[in-house]
């Protein structure tokens, strides 16, 4: 997306309110985690201080702020001379970064059909079905937010405090790859495939083929998100001839 597109993108999203006073700084570090999440602000942009100002209603001093706080989660790069671009990935970093969420995730499901609770998985019962409402409605934000939930509550039920921090740091790098990886129907439907089938191992708990299960679909999204940049790498080199 180009600059001059940002603000049209963020207009267009009905997922963007302007933001309130109360809790200032979670709330600013959360709205610009979104954007860049849901492509509005794309891996590599320079950041465009005033821009981001005027359409989250803030002065510098707060957004300057959370941009140390993205930077720290890795989503952002400050240079100080260049100033704030939105991290992007090398082929290699992004392997790697996958491959150890998929070992991550597939630990959670394994802790996580031992330790959880009815309640637990009556929350994520619920969670499944609203997602596939958002499918059935093309809503990939509502989908996505529902997605990660389900992942995250999965990852919560496993009870393992290192295992949470690490989770949550790693999964962090990953959300807009993540979201990308549905980009592509059929990618789409396939995802909700394994989710169904994550529900189902959950129910009979049975960790060792929840594990398995998430192991492959997070490596499914890494081989799903390196398609869709050779698409894009592919038809920017067309443009340019």
């Amino acid at each position: 997306m180009q600059n001059s597109d940002f603000n049209a993108g963020v207009a267009a999203s009905p997922l963007m309110p302007k933001v309130e006073r109360q809790r200032l700084h979670d709330t600013v570090v959360e709205h610009i985690r979104r954007f860049i999440v849901e492509g509005v602000l794309e891996p590599g942009k320079k950041l465009n201080e005033r821009e981001l100002c005027e359409t989250l209603g803030i002065s510098r001093t707060p957004l300057r702020e959370a941009l140390k706080v993205l930077a720290a989660e890795g989503l952002i790069e400050i240079s100080p001379n260049r100033g704030a671009s939105v991290s992007k990935m090398s082929e290699a970093e992004l392997r790697e970064t996958f491959e150890l969420m998929s070992g991550l995730e597939a630990f959670s499901g394994e802790l996580a059909a031992e330790r959880m609770t009815a309640a637990e998985l009556a929350e994520i019962k619920a969670l499944h079905y609203a997602m596939l409402a958002c499918r059935t409605q093309n809503d990939l934000p509502g989908y996505y937010s529902r997605n990660q939930a389900i992942h995250d509550k999965i990852n919560e039920a496993a009870r393992n405090s290192a295992l949470r921090q690490m989770y949550i740091a790693v999964n962090r790098r990953l959300q807009a790859l993540r979201f990308r990886s549905n980009f592509q129907i059929p990618k789409w439907d396939s995802a909700i495939h394994d989710h169904d089938e994550m529900l189902k191992a959950l129910e009979a708990r049975d960790g060792k083929k929840l594990s398995a299960i998430l192991r492959q679909h997070l490596l499914d999204k890494r081989d799903a998100v390196l398609q869709v940049q050779s698409q894009e790498a592919a038809a920017g080199a067309q443009l340019k001839t």
